[in-house]
C-alpha cells in the first residue's frame, strides 16, 4: 500500500493537464506520476526530464539500461520493470535487459556507460579523471557525459519516490538481482 496519496481526484489541478498528457502518452497513469502529481513542481520537474533525455544523444536503448542498473542497485521493483519494458520496447533483448539490469554489456561502450553510472551511484559521485577518461575512450564526448549523469540524476529521483512511498508496481514484475 502506498504511503502517499495516488488518487490523481484529489492532487492539486495544476497536476491534471500534464497528468493528461502521461496518461496519453502510456494508455494510462502510472502509479508513480499518480504518486508525484501531489506535487505540481515535481511532476513538471520529472516529465519534462523523462521527455528532454528521450530525445538525447545517447539514445533510447542505454537510457534504459542505465535505468535498469540503477534501479537493481537501489532495489526499486517499479522502475525495474517499467524500465525493462521500456527497453524491449526499444528492440532490446530480454538477455539485454538483464544484463544491464546487473551492470554488464556485451558492447563494450554501453559497458563503459553502465559502469559509470553505477559508479556514481555508489559512490554518491565521488569519481575521478580517470571515470571519465574511460568513457572518453569508450567514444562518448562531453554531451554524452553529461547526458548519462543526468540519466543517473533523474533514476534516483524516480527510484527514490517509488521505494520512500512504496508505491506499487504497474507493470510486469521482474525479480531483483
Amino acid at each position: 500500500m502506498s504511503r502517499i496519496n495516488l488518487d490523481t481526484q484529489s492532487v492539486p489541478a495544476a497536476s491534471q493537464p500534464l497528468l493528461d498528457q502521461i496518461h496519453s502518452a502510456f494508455g494510462a497513469t502510472p502509479n508513480m506520476f499518480k504518486a508525484v502529481s501531489n506535487s505540481p513542481a515535481a511532476l513538471q520537474s520529472m516529465w519534462a526530464a523523462f521527455g528532454a533525455l528521450g530525445k538525447g544523444s545517447i539514445g533510447a536503448l542505454l537510457g534504459e539500461q542505465i535505468a535498469v542498473a540503477i534501479a537493481n542497485r537501489n532495489r526499486c521493483e517499479y522502475c525495474l520493470a517499467d524500465h525493462t519494458m521500456l527497453g524491449k520496447n526499444t528492440g532490446a533483448s530480454a538477455t539485454q535487459m538483464a544484463e544491464a539490469q546487473v551492470g554488464r554489456s556485451a558492447d563494450g561502450k554501453t559497458a563503459a556507460a553502465l559502469d559509470f553510472a553505477l559508479k556514481v551511484v555508489e559512490q554518491r559521485a565521488q569519481i575521478g579523471e580517470a571515470d571519465v577518461a574511460r568513457l572518453r575512450e569508450a567514444g562518448f564526448g562531453d554531451e554524452q557525459i553529461v547526458e548519462i549523469m543526468a540519466h543517473v540524476a533523474l533514476n534516483l529521483f524516480t527510484n527514490y519516490v517509488n521505494v520512500a512511498f512504496d508505491i506499487p508496481v504497474d507493470f510486469p514484475k521482474i525479480a531483483l538481482k
